[in-house]
């Protein structure tokens, strides 16, 4: 079991409701290796401190449009040497690369935008031609 300095065990019902996700959400995560709970005897799964910030680091992560791939190795789970500064840097890293792709998909909506607004335009226009030689 992970160290769990503060001790406190959560079970799937309770992260379900403070984070506001399904436990079947939980337990795809689980499935995914992305969290670990420990299990009672009674073979009940319960969840630390440490599961509860794994889970909103992959609900952030989501949030910002990040793969499961791509939030596994930000929270350092592909690389068991990874420290809190290697932690930082490969968050550091995706997070650029998001704002680039961002930056790059406001610009190709810009174009969008102009193309529909030109080709309203000249729409108009012809339909005023035609509106007009009808008359």
């Amino acid at each position: 079991m992970a160290h769990n300095p503060s001790g406190k065990k959560y079970m799937i019902s309770e992260l379900a409701e403070e984070l506001d996700i399904s436990t079947r959400s939980i337990r795809f995560y689980e499935e995914k290796a992305l969290i670990s709970p420990g299990r009672t005897k009674g073979n009940h799964r319960f969840y630390t401190e440490r599961d509860r910030i794994r889970l909103k680091m992959i609900l952030r992560g989501k949030r910002f449009g990040y793969t499961l791939e791509e939030i596994a190795e930000i929270i350092g789970l592909g690389d068991i040497d990874m420290d809190e500064a290697d932690q930082i840097r490969k968050s550091l890293a995706y997070g650029a690369q998001k704002l680039r792709d961002i930056r790059e998909r406001i610009n190709d909506l810009k174009l969008l935008e102009e193309d529909l607004i030109a080709l309203g335009e000249k729409l108009t226009a012809r339909l005023a031609k035609l509106t007009e030689s009808k008359k």
